[in-house]
């Protein structure tokens, strides 16, 4: 069935040769000017990425240019070329019912000599959809070009299907994700949206504030909507609070098994003596979420690793009265004190043969001295605050505890605001891959659990974004953050939980992680390595689409995937300026004269030349950019 006279104009080619879903055309020889005028509007021939359609029947197939040129010639026609270098390939990449629903994928393949015509803008409003006429679609911006056609994403398909946003510093990759917040976390349209920002450099504050609830180490405490971060120690798997508290253990196991069963006991105890609903002795485990003492913990294997005792006559090394404590220049026992962290002071070990007094260590050591002094030391370095002393659910001697593990995972994932936003910038950064990975755990067993809950992921699921993947997110399988999202990316689907990568170098991302993300926002990327992880993560024949990369402008993307119907080339709609990630490029030299800029800095500004560096180091020092005791 061909097209009427009416739609000839839009005809630019005919089906030469067919290969899989690659599709060779030749243009028509009275293309030469490049232009085709459809309904008085002008239309580009020939341009890389732009779309075809091929009717056949009431169907029409429709594809993306990959190449133009003489590189389109396929390989078995080129010596007899009848039109030159006027070759175009093709990508097929769906098919829709003429007026009727676009779909991926092709039930049926063209033919030599069947005509080929451009879309029109009327076609690609159909083709993409309006927002009017589907809830779940949500507008990220609108197609470059084309100003007046939305690009629209499915929320469904984005969220559970997981999604990535890749581009090299300085392509609008921060501004982007902020955007795309932004829409997501609309409240008229989805008041129950939940939303969790991994911020490893406290970008987002600005951009997402009155949407978000802030967590940092050191927040400013004139926003009401900033927190402390508090991550419990207590709510780590086994492996994951060893990994960050005692770090590497002895070989033998030796260690690592009584540390475990101590672990174990001292948490039944705490259910026996704080009853903790839902759980008792008989069904605890190491890796259960139950509150305990590390501070009593850690006193007790110090006593037990550095301990000396009284050993003349018929003394009992487990008794605490006949232990060698050192003591002060009062004579008072230096005891130490487990809730500050506080070792005790041991004397030396005395054995002489004619000296009534003999000292001796106690029995069994672990061997693990070096790391019973780290952890004391991070016991007593307020760096360590957020997640061995975390506010009020630090637990006391006994493993009471202010708050509860369903007070902390209300205010992150059932606040009225729908975006948390978790300021890992203060996490020192020997820890960060483990704490990642531990708050992902966390998050993932939470919402896995409670599934069938109403406050679970099936009913109301959580988006995932994690920032700066690429530190944290690669093929060290040995780290925690790396593991965890592995798992959520295969299996979150079903529990409700979404992953969205955001990086600049997706080469250094997991190739499993990377493969499981079903849309892409793929943004400037120069590195060919990169690229080449892009293209071989997408499930359609796009190279030709995605050898654009390096020349898309700040803020443009490429969406490929499946939470939109077509590829799409979008310039994503960025938030107002003062609402910006706090990730722009500081200018060197404003445009403006210094009395009509908006920018404080600059080389250009004459600086008070008896300025000091007293606030400079006291940020550094603080490990936070405000200074928490300015007024």
């Amino acid at each position: 069935m061909k097209p009427s006279n009416a739609g000839r104009a839009t005809i630019i080619g005919t089906v030469q040769d067919v290969s899989g879903a690659s599709v060779s055309v030749t243009l028509k020889s009275d293309r030469s000017s490049g232009l085709s005028f459809v309904d008085g509007q002008g239309y580009r021939i020939g341009q890389i990425g732009s779309f075809i359609k091929i009717p056949i029947g009431y169907i029409d197939l429709f594809g993306i240019v990959s190449q133009v040129g003489a590189s389109a010639v396929p390989e078995t026609l080129a010596p007899n070329a009848p039109n030159g270098l006027r070759w175009m390939t093709v990508q097929l990449i769906g098919e829709g019912y003429r007026g009727g629903k676009f779909q991926r994928g092709i039930s049926q393949y063209p033919t030599i000599d069947d005509e080929v015509h451009l879309v029109s803008e009327a076609d690609l409003q159909a083709l993409y959809g309006r927002l009017h006429q589907q809830n779940h679609l949500v507008r990220v911006g609108h197609i470059a070009g084309s100003e007046s056609i939305d690009a629209l994403v499915d929320i469904n398909k984005l969220v559970t299907r997981h999604s990535a946003i890749v581009g090299t510093t300085g392509s609008g990759k921060s501004t982007t994700v902020a955007g795309l917040l932004n829409a997501l976390s609309n409240t008229n349209r989805f008041p129950s949206a939940r939303i969790c920002v991994l911020d490893l450099h406290g970008e987002y504050g600005r951009a997402l504030g009155d949407l978000a609830n802030i967590y940092r180490i050191s927040p400013d405490q004139h926003k009401n909507n900033e927190s402390r971060l508090c991550i419990p120690f207590w709510a780590l798997s086994f492996d994951e609070l060893v990994r960050v508290t005692f770090g590497s253990l002895p070989p033998d196991g030796k260690a690592r098994n009584i540390i475990l069963e101590r672990i174990a006991e001292a948490k039944a105890e705490s259910i026996e003596k704080n009853g903790i609903q839902g759980i008792s002795r008989e069904n605890i485990s190491v890796d259960s979420p139950v509150p305990f003492s590390l501070n009593q913990l850690w006193y007790d294997l110090y006593c037990t690793e550095f301990g000396t005792y009284y050993s003349s006559g018929n003394a009992n090394p487990s008794d605490p009265a006949t232990w060698a404590y050192e003591s002060d220049a009062d004579g008072n026992l230096l005891k130490g004190d487990a809730a500050n962290g506080v070792p005790p002071k041991f004397r030396k070990v005395k054995n002489v043969k004619d000296d009534a007094e003999k000292i001796n260590y106690l029995p069994d050591p672990l061997n693990i001295r070096g790391p019973l002094e780290a952890l004391g030391a991070k016991l007593r370095i307020s760096r360590y605050d957020f997640l061995l002393k975390p506010g009020a659910w630090q637990p006391d001697l006994e493993g009471v505890t202010q708050e509860s593990l369903a007070g902390l995972l209300k205010k992150w994932l059932g606040s009225p605001r729908p975006i948390t936003i978790l300021d890992l910038s203060g996490v020192p950064s020997s820890m960060t891959k483990d704490i990642i990975g531990s708050v992902l755990r966390v998050l993932y067993d939470g919402l896995f659990w409670a599934r069938h809950l109403s406050e679970g992921g099936r009913e109301r699921p959580l988006l995932v974004v994690m920032e700066e993947a690429h530190a944290y997110l690669n093929d060290n399988f040995d780290g925690a953050a790396s593991v965890i999202t592995q798992r959520i990316v295969k299996e979150g689907r079903k529990y409700g939980i979404g992953a969205m990568i955001v990086s600049q170098r997706p080469s250094e991302i997991n190739s499993t992680i990377l493969s499981q993300c079903g849309t892409f926002f793929a943004m400037r990327l120069s590195n060919s390595t990169d690229r080449s992880h892009v293209t071989g993560a997408l499930s359609d024949n796009l190279e030709g689409l995605t050898n654009m990369l390096p020349i898309l402008r700040t803020g443009e993307a490429i969406i490929l995937g499946e939470s939109v119907r077509l590829p799409m080339r979008t310039m994503i709609q960025a938030p107002p300026k003062e609402r910006l990630p706090d990730s722009q490029d500081p200018v060197v030299c404003d445009e403006l004269p210094p009395q009509d800029s908006m920018n404080p800095g600059g080389w250009n500004i004459r600086r008070v030349e008896d300025s000091d560096y007293n606030d400079f180091v006291e940020t550094w020092l603080q490990q936070s950019p405000v200074l928490s005791q300015k007024k």
